[in-house]
């Protein structure tokens, strides 16, 4: 229940980024597939996810960066993919300058991992 609330939490303080990326995925806007975000899996909550095609997307801001995160981010991603997840990372900046290029690469990674 904790998670849930905290999950609840990150949903009404999200980042710049992490709008701007809601925006093009939020409503099935993505080809018909559905998204999730702040969505609790494991003892982790998930930015985005594609539940159909057990995909996460990552925001990653300017903390990711530092070695003590990376370490961090590398248990997360084991722990993640050992539930049947395929982590895909962007980052702030990608998302600022490039959000076309990065929807296309989320939907080139739903349809891999479903072989639509």
């Amino acid at each position: 229940m904790e998670q849930i609330a905290y999950a609840r939490g990150l949903r009404r303080t999200q980042t710049q980024a992490e709008a701007k990326l809601w925006s093009v995925l939020r409503r099935r806007q993505l080809n018909g597939w559905k998204f999730r975000r702040q969505c609790p899996i494991d003892r982790y909550v998930a930015d985005f996810v594609c539940i159909e095609a057990n995909l996460i997307v990552e925001v990653d801001g300017a903390t990711h960066s530092t070695m003590q995160e990376c370490e961090r981010d590398a248990v997360r991603t084991r722990t993640l993919e050992s539930c049947g997840f395929a982590i895909l990372r962007d980052t702030n900046a990608e998302i600022a300058e490039n959000l076309d290029g990065v929807r296309e690469t989320i939907l080139a990674a739903v349809e891999r991992r479903l072989s639509v």
